[in-house]
Parts: structure tokens; sequence; C-alpha cells
């Protein structure tokens, strides 16, 4: 049996889709990056890990967009959102790991980044909901 998600106003349910937020929150992170990465002599790493952030950003908007567009048909369907997830995972992927292996050791700053990315958009989804249900309450 499965209850029903409580009601968030819509002032957070917007403010999950914007990518400003993340954005600058992401190269305030890659400058401080930038400054240890250059106190140990790896600028590139900084640059890389940057990177990897807005891979992870992109990969994001990509999926509001999948998203936005299998949910205005009359009859979504979860098979090609769930398709084009996985070819797109890949590809982030490979691109990922390529730059990782050639340009090592400062190209690990790239799965960082992707890393960071992640929780970044996790919070920036999570934090407004959670204000959200916590002003219901």
């Amino acid at each position: 049996m499965t209850t029903p998600a409580p009601e968030v106003d819509g002032a957070a349910a917007r403010g999950v889709v914007t990518f400003t937020n993340p954005f600058v929150i992401l190269a305030g992170i890659a400058v401080v990056v930038a400054g240890i990465a250059a106190s140990f002599g790896q600028v590139w790493f900084a640059a890389w890990f940057f990177l990897g952030g807005l891979l992870a950003l992109l990969n994001a908007k990509l999926i509001v967009i999948k998203v936005a567009n299998a949910t205005a048909e009359d009859e979504p369907r979860k098979a090609p959102v769930a398709v084009n997830s996985v070819v797109r995972l890949a590809v982030v992927s490979v691109i990922a790991l390529a730059i990782a292996y050639f340009f090592r050791p400062s190209g690990l700053g790239v799965i960082f980044g992707l890393a960071v990315g992640q929780i970044v958009l996790v919070l920036n989804t999570v934090i407004p909901v959670l204000k959200g249900l916590r002003q219901q309450s």
C-alpha cells in the first residue's frame, strides 16, 4: 500500500528545475578547489573538476528536458526515458573515464567534479522540498 506524497507549495517545486544556484555553488567550490590544487601544483585538477561538475549539470538539464517531453505526451511511457537515461549516463561515464585516464593524475578531477556536482544537485532539490514540508507542519 502506498501513501500519496504531501503537497509542497509551488515555490519549492519551481526551485527544483532551476540550474542557476547549482552552477553558482559549483563555481564557488571550483574556486576553492583551484586554490587548494594550486598550492599542490595541480592547477589542471581544478579545471577538470569544474568540467566534471558541468557534466553533472548538463546531465541533469538533459534529464529535465527528456522528462518534460515524455510527460507532455498523451500517453507517457517510461521505456524511452529509461533508454535515454542509460545512453546519457554511459556517454558521460565514458567521457569522464577517458579524461581521467588520458590526463592522469590531474584528470581524476573530472570524477570528483561529477560526484560533487551530483551532491550539489541533490541538495538543491532536497532542501527546498524539506523547507516546504516543514512550513506545512
